[in-house]
């Protein structure tokens, strides 16, 4: 019994075998498509150690943290210097600041994150209604490569306000919050979130006015990436009434800009930890209106594009993460696999009775060969042992058979089959 159950198991593994095989070169052939997984360190490019791009980057970091994946924090003067590594290729991420990026075909974004208003505090004892009235004095306009630099040279290059008739220092956000506090410049430039703690100070320092738009419409005509928003009054804090008027601002957009060649399932995760951190409303925006599609420094990725229509992908709400990311990249190998294994398994049962079929009938042109012999003449004492020898030989092997019990009836036909010849053989014996 186990020798025939060997052999049985001998001859499925000759039959599977060939299907194997052809399985192992598809498996291997749709492999070769087959994305990398996801990197588990990458790095993003923020501003100011004390500024909104650096302290969002650490949320940033501890929403990847929850996946086991690290992302490095460099700091950095700001947007200039964040595009410059990013094309350079020295970071996969960074934060940037709207009208500060320059054509590159590398580089998408995955969304605009929030509103970074434009804030110019002045000394309360001056009485600037235009940008034009702040030439001739002294004025920070943020750290050299900045977009904040970027973005005042251009306002106050509209206004004729320039280094031939007005100072400009580079200096960085606490060092301009320091000097505008001691009167050692007169004004300073910011752009940056609002509830930036140097922000926050300078709106309640009784020693400095927060400069009024009053011409934001035409400004954001001239510059379309610029935006009107209002503060309103008392918005800050409602027991001090801070501010004390109605203040329109311009504003950028923050966002977030990516290699084009950033795994798409880390795409996702900043994605979501964008919808975490930045969804909820703030002091110019309604909720759930960012992260957004407008108003990004580069073109949308297609799959923030897809991310924002409709959702982060199926398999991403019900798994988790490092699952449904294999499963993902496995699609483009297991389709293929499907396809070629439906047929295969489709004709596996008929080439299987096929080969059993044929190990029963073979013996029967043996059988068939004695039995000719019998029917053409009486026989001899010597003709019918010769015969009767050959139908034993035969019965002997066709013992050794070992069939399925779905194809056993044919075994035991075959062995009826034997005994007809063998009654047939004696019939014949010449007397």
């Amino acid at each position: 019994m186990k020798n025939q159950r060997k052999k049985s198991y001998k001859d499925l593994f000759y039959l599977l075998l060939p299907i194997l095989l052809i399985l192992y070169f598809g498996f291997w052939g749709a492999y070769q498509f087959v994305s990398p997984a996801p990197p588990r360190e990458i790095s993003i490019s923020a501003g100011n150690v004390h500024g909104a791009y650096y302290l969002y980057a650490q949320k940033y970091k501890e929403e990847l943290a929850k996946e086991n994946i690290n992302l490095t924090i460099l700091e950095s003067s700001g947007s200039r210097e964040n595009i410059n590594r990013l094309i350079n290729q020295d970071v996969d991420i960074a934060l940037v600041q709207g009208g500060t990026a320059y054509a590159d075909e590398k580089l998408t974004s995955l969304g605009s994150l929030y509103y970074e208003p434009i804030t110019l505090f002045y000394k309360k004892n001056l009485k600037p209604h235009q940008l034009n009235d702040f030439a001739g004095l002294k004025i920070s306009i943020g750290m050299e490569g900045s977009g904040t630099q970027m973005l005042a040279s251009q306002l106050f290059a509209i206004n004729h306000v320039n280094i031939q008739n007005t100072i400009f220092l580079n200096l960085s956000p606490n060092e301009a919050l320091e000097q505008l506090k001691n009167g050692q410049i007169d004004a300073a430039f910011f752009v940056s979130s609002i509830h930036t703690p140097i922000i926050q100070k300078l709106l309640k320092n009784n020693n400095v006015n927060l400069f009024n738009f009053e011409r934001a419409d035409a400004y954001s005509q001239v510059l379309p990436f610029l935006s009107k928003i209002t503060l309103y009054e008392g918005i800050i804090d409602f027991k001090n009434n801070i501010p004390e008027q109605e203040i329109t601002l311009l504003s950028p957009t923050a966002n977030l800009v990516v290699r084009d060649d950033l795994h798409k399932s880390l795409s996702i995760l900043l994605l979501h930890a964008m919808e975490i951190h930045h969804g909820r409303n703030d002091l110019f925006s309604p909720p759930e209106f960012f992260p957004s599609a407008e108003l990004t420094a580069y073109p949308l990725s297609s799959v923030a594009k897809r991310y924002l229509d409709v959702g982060p992908p199926f398999l991403m709400k019900y798994l988790p993460f490092w699952v449904a990311t294999f499963i993902d990249r496995m699609v483009v190998m297991i389709v293929p696999l499907l396809l070629l294994m439906l047929p295969l398994f489709k004709v596996l049962p008929p080439i299987y009775r096929w080969r059993i079929r044929s190990k029963v009938y073979r013996w029967y042109k043996e059988l068939q060969a004695v039995d000719d012999q019998a029917y053409s003449q009486r026989l001899s004492n010597e003709e019918f042992s010769r015969l009767n020898k050959e139908l034993e030989r035969i019965t002997k092997e066709v013992g050794k058979l070992h069939t399925p019990l779905s194809n056993a009836d044919q075994l035991y036909n075959l062995l009826v089959h034997i005994d007809l010849i063998k009654n047939l053989l004696k019939s014949k014996i010449k007397k």
